[in-house]
């Protein structure tokens, strides 16, 4: 199965272990973005993922593209062009210190990307899934007009398409709001990543349970067939618990609560739950078992460095059996 993501890929830089920026004398460098984590994961996975983006055309743009390719993704989408590659920053918390982040991103080479800069014709065609997130409209009006026609295209292919409707408000500096971007691109989604709190600020969807607000989700979209949601309770930077569920008009269903600790980077671990759940949908004929598959591939992705999450299906089915113990495989 072919799957496709679209969206920028950044240089992350952080400080060794847990070292706060004021001690550090070194910064540790891995390549992530939220679509290119989930292509990441389902390539390890097994499936043919595709990952679409504008990196530089210099050194660093080309070491990014050899990253995807170190972990199976298909580069061949991969445009080059002028502008800067995107950094952030992580300070990694334990205990009771939080994590911190520091985007450094505006004007990068992904954010210049213009709507016939793709032609998604080509790359929609075979494709069994479509993957977007909140995060790439938001950088400019060019990305979102060329996810525009992504979807589009895909629509018009019968390619399903997911969404992880991220908001963060610090992004949409462009001089357009979300609310008036979001709504079209989300009209042709099969299946959306988001909180009741999100439907309502966004697309002012209303619901007092998750399922009042996913059923008034299917009405404003009709082509959108299932809601999904994580929840996360942070007991300190160092342990936390996570869950999964899944609605699709009729039941909710729930992945078992993971008690994560310690946690090794909690960076991706959103990625790897949708990933994982993509993958469930795609390959299981049993909605209760692909939301533990993507609980389960989220709850491993926090004991996984780097953005990325590399754990194989047999680990994460050991895990969403019930097997917690971290046995030594031999």
């Amino acid at each position: 199965m072919k799957i496709v993501t679209f969206g920028e890929v950044m240089l992350r830089l952080s400080p060794p272990g847990v070292e706060r920026f004021a001690q550090t004398h070194s910064l540790e460098m891995h390549f992530g973005g939220t679509e290119a984590n989930v292509a990441v994961s389902l390539a390890q996975l097994g499936l043919q993922a595709n990952h679409v983006t504008r990196f530089p055309d210099h050194a660093l743009g080309r070491a990014a593209a050899g990253y995807l390719r170190r972990y199976d993704v298909d580069t061949q989408y991969i445009q080059y062009g002028d502008g800067r590659l995107g950094l952030y920053f992580l300070e990694t918390g334990a205990g009771s210190r939080a994590s911190q982040i520091i985007y450094d991103r505006v004007d990068s080479a992904f954010a210049r990307i213009k709507p016939d800069d793709i032609d998604w014709e080509p790359i929609m065609q075979g494709a069994s899934w479509f993957h977007w997130t909140g995060i790439t409209p938001a950088l400019s009006q060019g990305a979102a007009d060329c996810l525009l026609k992504g979807i589009q295209t895909a629509n018009r292919l019968g390619v399903p398409v997911s969404a992880d409707i991220v908001y963060r408000s610090n992004l949409w500096q462009y001089g357009r709001r979300p609310q008036e971007i979001m709504p079209a691109l989300t009209e042709g989604c099969t299946l959306v990543l988001g909180s009741k709190g999100l439907f309502s600020e966004l697309y002012d969807v209303v619901g007092s349970t998750f399922q009042e607000a996913g059923r008034a989700m299917f009405k404003r979209f009709p082509n959108v067939r299932y809601i999904t949601d994580t929840k996360r309770n942070s007991l300190s930077a160092s342990h936390n618990q996570f869950s999964g569920k899944l609605f699709d008009g009729q039941s909710v269903y729930k992945s078992r609560t993971y008690d994560i600790r310690p946690i090794t980077d909690r960076i991706g671990t959103g990625d790897a739950y949708i990933a994982g759940l993509i993958y469930g949908l795609l390959t299981f004929n049993d909605l209760q078992r692909a939301v533990e598959f993507g609980a389960a591939a989220s709850a491993l992705k926090h004991t996984i460095s780097g953005d990325v999450n590399l754990a194989t299906v047999a680990e994460i089915e050991t895990l969403a059996s019930g097997d917690s113990s971290g046995k030594l495989k031999r």
